[in-house]
C-alpha cells in the first residue's frame, strides 16, 4: 500500500502526458488505419520514451530541466523541422495517388496445381517478414520522433522535483516510473485500436481525406512548437 500512491502519481502523470492530442496522437492513428501492426510498435515506442524520460526524470530531474533550459528553443526547432517533413511527405505522397498494392496484369502463368502449397507458403513467410521490418521500422521511428521533443523531459522533470522525498526512494521511484509507462502505454494501444476500428471502416476517399487533414494539423502544429523562435 505505500507504494499504491507513488504507482497512482505515475499513471496520472503519464496519461497527462499521453492524452493530449497532439503530432504523435495524430501519427499514430494515421499509421494504424494503414497497419494495425506497425501502430502498435509505434505505439510502444512512444510509451517506452515515455518510460526513459520518467525514470531519467525520477533520478536527475532537476539535473535534465537545467540542461535542456538553454537549448530548448533549438530542439523545438529540430522537432518542427522533422515533423514538417513528415507533413510534407504525406502530403505529397497522397496528392500522387497511393501506389497499387502490388503487380496486377503482368500477364505471368499460373503456377502449376502441384507448387501453389509451395508458393502459398513462400508468400505467407515474405509476407510475415514484411511485416515485421515494417512494425521494426515503426517503432524506431516513433522512438526517435517521440524522443526529439523536449516537453516530455521537462514535464517530468517537473513532476519529479514537485514530488521531491515522496518518491525519491528506490521502490517509490519504480513504482512511479512503472505507473507512467502501463498508463502511457494502454492510451497509445488504445489509439491504435481506435484507429485500425476506423480505419477498416471508412471509404478509401474518406480516409485519403483523413490523411490530409491529419498532415495539415501536423504541419500547423510544428510552426506552434517552433515558435516563440530563438
Amino acid at each position: 500500500m505505500d507504494l499504491m500512491n507513488p504507482a497512482l502519481a505515475g499513471a496520472a502523470a503519464g496519461l497527462g502526458v499521453a492524452m493530449p492530442m497532439g503530432a504523435m496522437s495524430v501519427l499514430l492513428l494515421q499509421e494504424a488505419m494503414r497497419s494495425r501492426r506497425a501502430a502498435v510498435a509505434g505505439a510502444a515506442g512512444i510509451a517506452l520514451v515515455d518510460f526513459a524520460y520518467a525514470a531519467l526524470a525520477t533520478a536527475v530531474g532537476p539535473w535534465v530541466a537545467a540542461s535542456l533550459a538553454p537549448v530548448e528553443a533549438w530542439v523545438r526547432l529540430l522537432s518542427a523541422a522533422i515533423l514538417l517533413t513528415i507533413a510534407a511527405h504525406g502530403l505529397r505522397r497522397h496528392h500522387r495517388g497511393a501506389a497499387p498494392p502490388g503487380p496486377a496484369g503482368t500477364g505471368a502463368p499460373a503456377p502449376p496445381t502441384s507448387a501453389a502449397p509451395t508458393a502459398t507458403t513462400t508468400a505467407t513467410a515474405a509476407a510475415t517478414a514484411t511485416a515485421a521490418a515494417t512494425a521494426r521500422r515503426a517503432f524506431t521511428r516513433y522512438v526517435g520522433l517521440t524522443a526529439v521533443n523536449p516537453t516530455t523531459a521537462l514535464y517530468f522533470a517537473a513532476l519529479t522535483t514537485a514530488q521531491g522525498a515522496r518518491i525519491g526512494t528506490g521502490p517509490a521511484g519504480a513504482a512511479f516510473v512503472g505507473g507512467v509507462l502501463l498508463a502511457s502505454l494502454l492510451w497509445q494501444q488504445l489509439l491504435a485500436a481506435v484507429g485500425s476500428f476506423a480505419g477498416s471502416r471508412i471509404s478509401d476517399a474518406a480516409r485519403a481525406w483523413t490523411f490530409r487533414l491529419g498532415y495539415g494539423l501536423i504541419a500547423l502544429y510544428a510552426v506552434k512548437i517552433a515558435l516563440p523562435l530563438p
